[in-house]
């Protein structure tokens, strides 16, 4: 069995999704193959986040092989977001 690792920030991410009244949020990081971490619902569209550690290095922060080869085919809304601010910025939720 393969155990998939979360980045340190997934949990606070999560929380944070989940006290914005207006937005759903689904933990998909054990899907693999370059899925992202997580699903989040908004005004009926869903959006696909990639969870990166803001705290790591640069080099830290690279999407894998997978996550470029999925990225790349994916025809809908992928986001790579280091924090809660970057998801709602690209929202353009303002609390």
């Amino acid at each position: 069995m393969i155990i998939k690792k979360t980045d340190a920030n997934h949990k606070e991410i999560m929380d944070g999704c989940r006290m914005v009244p207006s937005l759903s949020v689904f933990s998909t990081h054990m899907v693999g193959k370059g899925f992202p971490d997580i699903v989040i619902g908004y005004k009926g569209i869903n959006y696909l986040v990639e969870i990166k550690d803001g705290k790591k290095m640069k080099s830290q922060k690279k999407l894998t092989d997978d996550e470029i080869k999925f990225h790349g085919s994916w025809n809908g809304q992928i986001i790579v977001a280091e924090n809660l601010d970057d998801i709602l910025r690209m929202l353009k939720i303002i609390l």
